[in-house]
């Protein structure tokens, strides 16, 4: 493994990057306010679960493909922007279930979370180019371990950091929807803001130019 001032720097520069609010935290609190707690949860971890798929990239080398390809960077990057803004839109249509003053949570959102969230992460060409620019500048080439395996490790410790930052981001919005959830309108009101939330992260990821 790399030294252990090495190492300091990593988890130093790794948690500023990670507690900073970011799309993917963003995109958590999203679906907490849309679809409540548990969605929000799931959401957290389909990211988590999907950005291992940048990982094993980045310890294959495989990153490298979009510095080297443009037209392949552009392309999955607008790709997963349409994908937001279409899952902003779809909530901004869905119905709010139940009446009176405990709306119902429909059964399969948390579900849906997940498994959009896994796709919207494996969509995102920044997280991959986000690999391949930070990991190597902790990566130890006279180190025991041989360096793909120090880039599978420290992707795994990056991923998980940025998983409890997104996790503390869907308890923060849980707590919101705790005290306004008390109305099918409210809920209604936190759905558009979820829904808004994503259309505006699609917007700002087709519109950025690297």
């Amino acid at each position: 493994m790399p030294s252990t001032e090495l190492l300091i720097a990593f988890f130093a520069t790794t948690a500023i990057f990670a507690f900073m609010p970011g799309p993917a935290m963003l995109y958590a609190a999203a679906q907490t306010l849309a679809r409540g707690r548990w969605s929000g949860l799931m959401a957290a971890l389909g990211i988590h679960l999907g950005g291992y798929v940048h990982v094993i990239a980045a310890a294959a080398g495989l990153s490298v493909l979009f510095h080297a390809v443009p037209v392949a960077y552009m392309t999955v990057k607008l790709v997963g922007a349409a994908y937001l803004i279409w899952l902003g839109i779809a909530l901004f249509r869905a119905k709010v279930q139940g009446d009176g003053d405990l709306p119902v949570i429909e059964p399969k959102s948390a579900r849906r979370a997940f498994f959009e969230s896994v796709t919207v992460e494996v969509l995102n060409p920044k997280t991959a180019i986000f690999f391949m620019a930070f990991l190597p500048q902790f990566i130890d080439a006279s180190a025991a371990f041989p360096v793909w395996l120090q880039f599978f490790l420290l992707g795994m410790i990056v991923n998980m950091m940025f998983s409890s930052a997104d996790i503390i981001g869907v308890v923060l919005a849980g707590a919101m929807i705790t005290r306004l959830r008390r109305s099918s309108r409210a809920q209604r009101l936190m759905q558009r803001a979820g829904g808004a939330v994503l259309v505006g992260l699609g917007v700002h990821v087709a519109l950025q130019k690297s």
